[in-house]
């Protein structure tokens, strides 16, 4: 069934191709990280007040992983501790950094009323797989091991990203169901989750819109170590054969969008191995658009559901 595209997607789709903004995979890796950037500045909405935004350092095993520590007005606590969202922004794995995703997470502390750590990990191809999810990984468990320090209940540790920090999320919490530490909920948004591109949604010329098909080409081959990582769970995480005994998730697709499949198979997935799943599909939305709340008014419901649920999560 042909896609048909939400009336404000579609002016915003239309806005960017009249602007003659050149396509991610015709540019170096540097012009890419500064052309997204700016485009926030046209697309994020008026971040809320917090209490706090910190900068943070994280030990790695190739140096200090820079974080970003955000604390609402409004924060959950008992006996002074309070729930935590990591969060790995997206970008397809070369570009993003805190900044490209500061108001959404902003926005998550404020609509989760807990704490968000963004994790501005290694990009590719200066750092190719696994760099980014070794970051991913000693993040999630320097915070846990040192959730006291930070104000943290280590029992309500949640992972998330959007893309490219969705798959990375769900990476951490399979790995976290063997190593530890104990994950409370994973927050998926249009995660990438097979690096096969063989779903039908890779295949339709309707979901070509922000996200292309030759732009996830191009994010995949900076990426990856050539053709043997595809099928590394680490990877392609819907390679793990048992879901089984994962936390609870909220998976999130948008209807035009090339990962769209993948992130509804994974979620059945999930579902049909026992996790407790809620799902959420946005049938006129592409792929990106939670971070466009100025002009996008579906951005700003996306991100109230994320935080309804992970209030009602933990």
């Amino acid at each position: 069934m042909p896609v048909s595209l939400d009336p404000d997607a579609a002016a915003v789709l239309n806005a960017f191709r009249e602007a003659g903004r050149p396509p991610y995979e015709t540019l170096s890796p540097v012009e890419a990280r500064q052309m997204y950037l700016a485009g926030r500045v046209v697309t994020n909405p008026e971040p809320p007040e917090l209490a706090s935004v910190d900068a943070l350092a994280i030990p790695g095993r190739a140096g200090s992983i820079p974080a970003r520590v955000y604390r609402p007005l409004t924060l959950r606590e008992a006996n002074g501790l309070s729930p935590c969202l990591v969060f790995f922004h997206g970008g397809g794995w070369v570009i993003g950094n805190l900044d490209s995703h500061d108001v959404v997470c902003r926005t998550l502390a404020h609509e989760g009323q807990l704490i968000v750590i963004s994790v501005d990990y290694r990009l590719a191809p200066e750092h190719r797989f696994p760099a980014a999810v070794e970051d991913a990984i000693a993040a999630t468990e320097w915070i846990s091991n040192n959730a006291g320090s930070l104000g943290i209940d280590a029992a309500g540790l949640f992972v998330g990203g959007d893309s490219a920090g969705g798959n990375l999320a769900a990476v951490v919490a399979i790995n976290a169901r063997e190593a530890g530490p104990k994950v409370a909920g994973q927050v998926l948004i249009y995660p990438a989750t097979d690096f096969s591109m063989s779903h039908p949604s890779h295949s339709e010329p309707e979901t070509s819109a922000l996200l292309t098909h030759s732009v996830i080409r191009w994010f995949r081959d900076h990426y990856l170590n050539g053709a043997d990582g595809i099928g590394d769970w680490r990877a392609s995480p819907a390679r793990t054969q048992n879901l089984s005994g994962l936390p609870p998730a909220f998976v999130l697709t948008a209807g035009a969008d090339p990962l769209r499949d993948e992130g509804d198979e994974f979620a059945v997935r999930l579902g049909n191995a026992g996790v407790p799943v809620t799902y959420r599909t946005y049938p006129g939305q592409f792929h990106g658009f939670i971070t466009m709340g100025k002009l996008l008014p579906k951005a700003g419901e996306a991100m109230r559901e994320i935080g309804n649920w992970l209030k009602a999560t933990h």
